[in-house]
C-alpha cells in the first residue's frame, strides 16, 4: 500500500495576539530542535482560515502574547478554532507556550482583580479541559519584562521515554505564564503532568503545581505549558534598569542544556522526530566572488564601484537598502576567516536599515578559491562542468559566472532582491549559491529546509520590459521548473538518469515519486517534494529585474529525498535489486553511473535555463516548450474542486454556492494561469473553463482543491 503522506511542517502561529519575541525565541528553538526533518516557520491568520494547511503539518504552534486576540480573530463564525480542534482530534499536534496554554485550556483566569489586566473566560479548544491560572509569579506587565523570572520546573521523569535525558529540574523563562489547576487528578481524562512548578506560585493550584500537561485529544495529542522553555538567553536584550534581570539571565544561561533537553522529550512526547544534539544556527560567513574568466571579475567591481565608498580602513563598501557589502581582497595563504576577525569593525558604514555588521566579499580575480578556502564547495568542479555542459548548450554561453558564493548565509535570494541597490549592478545570469542557509525562503509564508547536501542558488534575470508583453515574466518560473527536471534527467548520457522520477508541481514545486512507496494493485502513487523555486521581480530602468531562487534536495535524504537517492534506486531495479541500498559512488560507477554533486547539478541546470531563456526570447511559450513543460507534470488529466460561492474563492456562475467539479487541462499560454474545465454531475466536461492565477492560489495536490487566497 502507499505510504502515508509525509508531514514536514511545524507552524507557528503569527497572526493577532502572537508576540513578535515569542515568535522568534520559538523559532529559533524548534528548528535547532526539529531540523532537519522538518520546516519551521510562521503560519498566519488567514492561511488557517483559508488554506488547507493540515494536510502537511506535522506541529501546530501557539506560542506566547496574549490569548484573548487568539478567542477574537480565530473563534465564532471565522471558524478557526473548529479547524485547530479537528485537526487535533484527527491526528494532529498542538503546542500551546504561555498563551498558547491558556488558548488550549477549557478556562482561562488571568489576574482576577487587577482592573487592568484581568481576562476570564471560556477557551472553546478545551485541549486540557480545566482551568489554566495566572500569573502564576506576581508582577506580570505587557509589553514589558519587568515581572519576568527564571522560574525552576521539576519534570516527572517517567511521563518520558528518554529519562537519561530529562533533567532533575530546570530553570526558564516564565513572564504571565499559568499553572494548570487540578491537573495532577485528571489521568482519567487523558491527562498527565509533565513538569511542576517547584517554586511557590501566587496563584491556587489547587490538586499540585502543574506547569506543562500532554494531553491526549482524540486521535491526536496537545502539550501545553505555562512557562516559556523555548526562550533562548542568547536572544534576550539585556535590560539594566530592571534590577534583577541579570541574574535571570545568568540562570537561564546555566541551565540552557537542560531546557533544550526537556522541550526536545515534550516534543517527543508528541511523536515528533527531535535533534538531541541542537546546534545553535552557524555563523555567517565571507563571500567568495569569482567567474570562470577571471577578467570577468575586475569587470563587475569596476561596475559595483558606481554605487561604492570607502570605508575606515579605505576598504571599498556597498551600503544596499538590506546589507552591506566590504570588499577585501583575497590572500589565499591565509584564512579569509581570520583576516575577517583581523579586521576592525566599521559600526560607522553599517548597512541602512539592517544594522548588521557588513557581509566581508572576498574577488578571487586571478584564480578560483581554493578548495581549502571552502572546503564545501569546488569551485574547479564547478567552472569545469560549466564549460563542458556549454559545449553542450549552443545557446548558454554567460550564465552561472560570475557566482558568488558563501558557505552560511541568510537567504540567496533575500541577498539580492532585499537589495535592489546592489542588484541593479548585476548582469543576467549573477548567481549567488550557499552551502547552508539560515532563513531560508518558500512561496508565501513557507519556509524551505535546507540542510546541507540540498542545492542552493539564486540567479538574476534582466528581462527587458519592452518584451514583457510577448514574453511574460510569469512563463520564467515555468521555464526553471523545465530545467531542473531536464538537468536531472541529463546529467550523464546513461538512460537511468532519464527514468528519475522527477515531477513538476504547479505552479513552482518539484516533486519526485517516493523511493520507499511500495507497490499495490489499485494504490496511488506517493509523490514527495523535493525542491523549490521562488521568484521575485523588481522594475530597474527599462529592465524588469528578475531572482530566480532554486532549491533541490541533492544528497540529503532529509526530509524527504533526494535525486541521489532516487539514482541509487533506479539503479538498483536495473540492476536486479543487488546494489546496497545505500551505495556508495565506487559502486555507482562500477554500474556505469556518477552521483549527482551540487557543483556539477548547479552548473547543468544553468546552462540549460540559459538555453531555454534565449528560446523563450525568441519564440515565446511555444508548443515545443509548453509540451517539455507537460512532459513532467504532475496533473495531468487530474480531477480537483474549485472552492464557490461562501468561501469567497472562484465564483462558479450558474452554479449553486459550493465546490465546481474540474478537471485541469494545463496552463493558459497568454499569462501562464491554471485552466480546468469544469464537469458535470456524472463527471463529464462540459463547454465551461476558468483560469486561475497562480500567485493568488495555492493547489493541494493531496485533498484536489483550488482555493483563491484571500
Amino acid at each position: 500500500m502507499s505510504a502515508p503522506i509525509q508531514k514536514l511542517n511545524v507552524l507557528i502561529y503569527s497572526g493577532p495576539g502572537a508576540s513578535a519575541t515569542c515568535i522568534s525565541q520559538a523559532t529559533h528553538t524548534l528548528r535547532a530542535l526539529l531540523s532537519p526533518d522538518y520546516a519551521v516557520g510562521p503560519i498566519s491568520l488567514q492561511t488557517i482560515l483559508k488554506e488547507p494547511w493540515q494536510v502537511a503539518c506535522a506541529l501546530l504552534v501557539f506560542p506566547g502574547g496574549a490569548d484573548n486576540p487568539y478567542c477574537d480573530a480565530l473563534g465564532g463564525s471565522t471558524g478557526g478554532i473548529r479547524k485547530i480542534a479537528d485537526y487535533v482530534r484527527k491526528g494532529g499536534k498542538y503546542l500551546g507556550l504561555c498563551a498558547g496554554g491558556y488558548f488550549g485550556s477549557g478556562w482561562c483566569e488571568f489576574e482576577v482583580g487587577n482592573p487592568v489586566l484581568e481576562v476570564v473566560g471560556r477557551r472553546d479548544l478545551q485541549f486540557f479541559p480545566g482551568t489554566c491560572r495566572g500569573g502564576a509569579f506576581k508582577g506580570f506587565q505587557y509589553a514589558s519584562e519587568a515581572g519576568a523570572r527564571a522560574a525552576r520546573i521539576k519534570p516527572d521523569k517517567t511521563a518520558f521515554e528518554k529519562q537519561d535525558i530529562v533533567p532533575e529540574d530546570l530553570r526558564c523563562y516564565c513572564n504571565g505564564g499559568g499553572v494548570f489547576v487540578d491537573a495532577a487528578g485528571m489521568k482519567d481524562s487523558g491527562i498527565e503532568v509533565l513538569a511542576s512548578y517547584e517554586d511557590s506560585i501566587d496563584v491556587d493550584g489547587g490538586n499540585g503545581k502543574a506547569a506543562v500537561l500532554h494531553c491526549k485529544v482524540g486521535n491526536g495529542a496537545a502539550v501545553v505549558m505555562g512557562p516559556h522553555p523555548e526562550f533562548s538567553a542568547a536572544l534576550l536584550p539585556q535590560q539594566p534598569h530592571i534590577p534583577h534581570y541579570d541574574s535571570l539571565l545568568k540562570a537561564l544561561e546555566e541551565d540552557d542544556e537542560k531546557r533544550l533537553n526537556f522541550l526536545g522529550v515534550c516534543l517527543a512526547k508528541l511523536s515528533l522526530t527531535v535533534n538531541f544534539e541542537p546546534r545553535q544556527a552557524p555563523a555567517l560567513t565571507e563571500l567568495h566572488l569569482s567567474s570562470l574568466e577571471c577578467t570577468t571579475v575586475d569587470e563587475l567591481l569596476e561596475a559595483l564601484s558606481e554605487i561604492s565608498d570607502k570605508d575606515g580602513n579605505g576598504l571599498e563598501i556597498i551600503n544596499s537598502e538590506n546589507d552591506s557589502f566590504r570588499f577585501i581582497k583575497s590572500v589565499d595563504t591565509f584564512s579569509t576567516s581570520s583576516l575577517q576577525e583581523s579586521l576592525p569593525s566599521t559600526d560607522g558604514q553599517r548597512s541602512k536599515q539592517s544594522g548588521n555588521r557588513p557581509r566581508d566579499v572576498i574577488p578571487h580575480e586571478s584564480s578560483y578559491p581554493k578548495k581549502s578556502t571552502t572546503p564545501n564547495f569546488d569551485h574547479d568542479l564547478y567552472y569545469e562542468s560549466l564549460k563542458m555542459y556549454r559545449s553542450r548548450e549552443p545557446h548558454a554561453k554567460t550564465w552561472g559566472s560570475p557566482l558568488l558564493y558563501a558557505d552560511v548565509l541568510t537567504s540567496t535570494n533575500t541577498l539580492m532582491d532585499k537589495n535592489p541597490t546592489f542588484l541593479s549592478k548585476l548582469p543576467s545570469g549573477f548567481t549567488v549559491c550557499a552551502t547552508t542557509q539560515t532563513s531560508g525562503r518558500g512561496r508565501g509564508n513557507n519556509v524551505w529546509v535546507s540542510p546541507k547536501g540540498c542545492l542552493i542558488f539564486s540567479s538574476v534575470i534582466n528581462h527587458p520590459a519592452h518584451l514583457a508583453m510577448s514574453r511574460p515574466i510569469v512563463f520564467i518560473q515555468y521555464l526553471a521548473a523545465i530545467a531542473v527536471a531536464e538537468a536531472v534527467k541529463t546529467y550523464a548520457p546513461n538512460s537511468v538518469y532519464g527514468a528519475i522520477p522527477v515531477k513538476l508541481k504547479w505552479p513552482n514545486d518539484i516533486y519526485a515519486r517516493n523511493p520507499d512507496w511500495e507497490d499495490a494493485e489499485g494504490a496511488k502513487q506517493e509523490y514527495v517534494k523535493i525542491g523549490g523555486i521562488l521568484s521575485s521581480c523588481s522594475y530597474y530602468k527599462g529592465t524588469y529585474q528578475i531572482v530566480l531562487g532554486i532549491g533541490l534536495n541533492t544528497t540529503n535524504e532529509k526530509p524527504t529525498t533526494s535525486v541521489n537517492a532516487l539514482l541509487e534506486n533506479i539503479g538498483r531495479a536495473t540492476d536486479g535489486g543487488k546494489r546496497d541500498p545505500r551505495a556508495t559512488n565506487v559502486q555507482l560507477r562500477s554500474a556505469g553511473l556518477e552521483a549527482f554533486t551540487i557543483e556539477r547539478l548547479t552548473a547543468r541546470i544553468l546552462t540549460r535555463l540559459e538555453a531555454l531563456y534565449k528560446r523563450f526570447c525568441d519564440v515565446g511559450f511555444s508548443r515545443d516548450l509548453e509540451e517539455r513543460y507537460y512532459a513532467h507534470w504532475l496533473h495531468n488529466g487530474q480531477e480537483v474542486w474549485v472552492d464557490s460561492g461562501t468561501t469567497g474563492t472562484v465564483p462558479a456562475v450558474g452554479t449553486s454556492a459550493g465546490p465546481m467539479r474540474a478537471k485541469v487541462e494545463g496552463i493558459t499560454t497568454d499569462w501562464g494561469m491554471l485552466k480546468v474545465r469544469e464537469l458535470d454531475a456524472d463527471g463529464r466536461p462540459i463547454n465551461r473553463t476558468w483560469a486561475l492565477q497562480s500567485d493568488e492560489n495555492s493547489f493541494d495536490y493531496w485533498k484536489g482543491l483550488i482555493r483563491r487566497r484571500v
